[in-house]
């Protein structure tokens, strides 16, 4: 009777789970996407270190200021998608769905920032102009297109967590914190290249 309570008992912070299958094919998944930006950043940069002038005559240098504080908002909901996982992995589901709705709230919030800017150099810029343009545009579309998924995770997670937190749902929060992360960690070697001709 008593290991029949001790096995449902939720573990406690001192106990560790193994890792899930999720886990396991998050990690590889991410493997891949980080090779992916690590080919265009060095492709971005093979570019810049054989031309003479970058950006090309005409282009403007790119703006070093927002993204940097755009990067930072986004890095921060790395915080509270991380106290979400903390919290799922101690079963605390109100305060799983209020740092995931944190994390949302960021996320969504960044995304629209980013596509308005988007937007805007699109109308300065355009992809077809110069490898400059391709570079810095495939970057950046690629990037934000990594930011949806994740805002999509978050949500199905959320959505989910507010239903009830099961040992399962706990581990999906804890896939799509570590997706985060990536992604975050990603977005800094993007953003810095993309600005490296301004810094």
């Amino acid at each position: 009777m008593s290991g029949l309570l001790e096995a449902r008992r939720p573990p406690g912070p001192a106990e560790r789970e193994p890792w899930s299958s999720g886990m396991w094919g998050m990690l590889l998944l991410l493997a891949g996407e980080s090779a992916l930006f690590g080919v265009l950043i060095a492709s971005y940069f093979y570019l810049r270190f054989d031309t003479e002038e970058w950006p090309p005559g005409g282009a403007e240098s790119p703006p070093v200021l927002v993204p940097l504080l755009l990067l930072a908002v986004v890095v921060a909901s790395s915080g509270a998608m991380q106290l979400a996982s903390a919290s799922a992995r101690r079963r605390l589901r109100r305060a799983t769905v209020l740092w995931l709705g944190v994390a949302l709230v960021v996320q969504v919030s960044y995304l629209v920032t980013q596509l308005i800017l988007f937007e805007r150099d699109l109308d300065q810029l355009s992809p077809r102009d110069s490898a400059y343009g391709s570079a810095y545009f495939t970057l950046l579309g690629l990037h934000h297109a990594h930011v949806v998924v994740g805002i999509l995770l978050v949500g199905f997670v959320l959505a989910r967590s507010a239903g009830g937190l099961t040992a399962y749902r706990a581990r999906g929060v804890q896939v799509v914190a570590l997706y985060w992360l990536v992604v975050n960690a990603l977005a800094v070697a993007v953003t810095l290249t993309v600005a490296s001709p301004s810094l």
